[in-house]
C-alpha cells in the first residue's frame, strides 16, 4: 500500500482512480479544503470582476510580503501579519479610490498602495536580515497538508463571508453596476465600497494560509471572468462562476495526485486554459459563428 500510494497510477477505471484519491485522508481534506475556497472564490472573484477591483485584488494578495516580512522582524506568525497587512491594505484602498471615481483614478489610487506596501516589505527585509520561511508558505501555501482543525477554521470563516456576502447581495450589486444612480437613491456606495474590500482582504488573507496567494488569486479571477465571457445573465454567470472554479480545483487536486508536479500549478493552469476557452466562445459568439442566447441580461443593467 505504501508504494501504491507513493507512486500512484492513473488508470481506464475511473471509479477506482475516485476510490484511490478518497482512500487517504490528506486528499479527502485537500478536497474539502479546495471546495470551501472554490466556493468562496468563485463568488467573492465575480463580484470583483464585476466592479472592475482585479487590481484592487491583485494588491491585497501582494500584501503577503509586507505581512510575511513584518511578522518575522517583530516575531510573531506570518499569518497575523498578513491579516493586519490585508486589513489595512483594504481601507488604504479604499480610501485612495472610491468607487464614484473613474477607473482610471482608481487604478492609480490602487498602484500608490501596492507600491507603498512593496517599499515597505523591501525594508522589513532589510531589517530582518534573515530567511523568510513564512513568505514561501504564504505565497504557495500547502493544499495537500491540510489538518482537521485548519479546514475547521476555514469552514468558519467561509460561512461568516458567504452570510455577509448575501446580507449585501442586492445593494452592493447595485452599486457595483451603477455607482453613480445608487448614490443618487441614497445607497452607501462608499461604505459598501468599503464593505466589499474588506471581504476580499478576508477572502485572501484566510485562504491564502491553505492553498497560497497565487493559487486564491487565480480563482479569483479566472473562473469568474470566464463566466462573465459566456453569459451577461448575473445569476447564470454566477452560479457558472462557482461550477468553473469548483471544477478546475477538484480536476487539479485530482491530477496533481498522480503526478509529481504541485496541485498549484494545475489548478493555475487549468483556471487559464478555461479562460482562454471563454473567451474564444465570446470571440466566436460576436462574429456569429454561435448563435446568441435570447434576451440577455446585461451586467450593466440596473438593480434596484
Amino acid at each position: 500500500m505504501q508504494a501504491e500510494a507513493a507512486s500512484p497510477q492513473l488508470g481506464w477505471n475511473l471509479v477506482h482512480d475516485v476510490r484511490e484519491v478518497l482512500e487517504y485522508h490528506f486528499m479527502v481534506n485537500a478536497l474539502l479544503a479546495g471546495t470551501v475556497v472554490a466556493l468562496i472564490a468563485g463568488l467573492v472573484g465575480w463580484v470583483m470582476v464585476v466592479r472592475r477591483q482585479v487590481f484592487a485584488g491583485h494588491t491585497l494578495a501582494m500584501m503577503a510580503f509586507p505581512g510575511a516580512s513584518s511578522a518575522a522582524l517583530l516575531g510573531v506568525p506570518g499569518a497575523c501579519g498578513y491579516a493586519v497587512w490585508c486589513g489595512a491594505g483594504a481601507g488604504a484602498i479604499s480610501l485612495s479610490s472610491p468607487a464614484t471615481r473613474s477607473w482610471g483614478e482608481r487604478s492609480a489610487g490602487t498602484g500608490a498602495v501596492q507600491t507603498l506596501a512593496l517599499a515597505a516589505g523591501f525594508l522589513f527585509v532589510s531589517l530582518y536580515g534573515g530567511v523568510l520561511a513564512d513568505l514561501e508558505s504564504v505565497l504557495f501555501g500547502n493544499v495537500l497538508g491540510v489538518s482537521d482543525s485548519q479546514l475547521l477554521v476555514l469552514s468558519l470563516v467561509a460561512a461568516a463571508l458567504l452570510l455577509a456576502l448575501a446580507v449585501l447581495a442586492r445593494p452592493l450589486l447595485f452599486a457595483s453596476l451603477d455607482p453613480e444612480v445608487a448614490a443618487a437613491r441614497g445607497v452607501p456606495v462608499r461604505g459598501l465600497s468599503l464593505a466589499f474590500l474588506a471581504l476580499l482582504a478576508v477572502t485572501v488573507a484566510a485562504t491564502s494560509q491553505i492553498t497560497g496567494v497565487l493559487l486564491v488569486f487565480s480563482l479569483l479571477v479566472a473562473p469568474p471572468a470566464a463566466a462573465q465571457a459566456l453569459t451577461a445573465r448575473p445569476a447564470l454567470s454566477l452560479a457558472l462562476s462557482v461550477a468553473l472554479a469548483l471544477l478546475i480545483t477538484w480536476l487539479g487536486l485530482a491530477v496533481s495526485y498522480f503526478s509529481i508536479y504541485p496541485a498549484g500549478f494545475f489548478i493555475s493552469t487549468f483556471a487559464f486554459a478555461v479562460y482562454l476557452l471563454a473567451r474564444l466562445a465570446a470571440l466566436l459568439r460576436a462574429r456569429g459563428l454561435v448563435r446568441r442566447p435570447r434576451r440577455p441580461l446585461a451586467l450593466g443593467a440596473r438593480v434596484s
